[in-house]
């Protein structure tokens, strides 16, 4: 029982996390909101994290089910989210700066305005978007088909899931919320290289959703030849 949902939670934990990649939105969270007070920040962070939690949460109950209602395969939810998150990654790679990014959206959020925008844009698409839940519903996807691993039926993987869930959204609250402490620390030279970095690796994980993908469509069509 316990290996079970020590596994669980390091699945769902090693997958999700750079695809979320919080400690590389935190200074684009900061950008966003700088029109808005210190205190309304950390309440932000504390909305975004919650928000982030059932989103993914419910990505992984329900996304199983909508795949197989509208027919869609996982090795096409693999193709297509892992096109975006490659899409996402050179985006950021190639971007100016993070305060050229956000110049504009940073402008629009006030202390007036921050309640309405902490589902939309914080929590999806800035820190949630359709790469993390492509990746979450894949996870619960390839556990059905998985017979040691029903993420849906056994206890032990599910409490490790949700364990998983709650660290992640506990660090992107903590990360957003000391947002400004951390840009101060590194500076915009080292906000810049950091996020770099972060781009750079969301690439390389966006490949190997995306080549993931493809491996399934090669898989299957292998069983249909040697079928026939």
């Amino acid at each position: 029982m316990l290996s079970t949902a020590l596994a669980s939670f390091v699945a769902v934990f090693a997958a999700l996390f750079p695809v979320v990649n919080p400690l590389g939105d935190g200074p684009l969270f900061l950008n966003m909101v700088q029109g808005c007070s210190e205190g309304v920040r950390k309440k932000l962070a504390r909305s975004v994290s919650l928000n982030c939690f059932f989103l993914l949460f419910g990505s992984m109950l329900v996304g199983p089910q909508i795949l197989l209602f509208f027919g869609i395969s996982l090795a096409a939810l693999k193709l297509a989210g892992g096109a975006v998150v490659i899409a996402v990654g050179w985006n950021l790679l190639n971007q100016q700066g993070s305060s050229d990014r956000n110049a504009n959206q940073s402008a629009g959020i006030t202390d007036a305005t921050a309640t309405g925008s902490a589902f939309f844009p914080l929590t999806m698409p800035l820190t949630v978007g359709p790469g993390s839940i492509a990746t979450a519903i894949s996870l619960a996807a390839a556990a059905q088909e998985n017979k040691d691993f029903h993420f849906l039926t056994e206890l032990p993987a599910v409490i490790g899931a949700t364990l998983a869930l709650a660290t992640l959204s506990i660090v992107i609250y903590f990360v957003y919320r000391e947002s400004s402490g951390i840009q101060r620390i590194l500076g915009s030279n080292g906000t810049n290289v950091l996020m770099r970095l972060f781009a750079f690796i969301l690439l390389a994980i966006g490949v190997q959703i995306f080549l993931g993908g493809l491996n399934g469509y090669a898989l299957d069509l292998s069983k249909l030849i040697t079928v026939h």
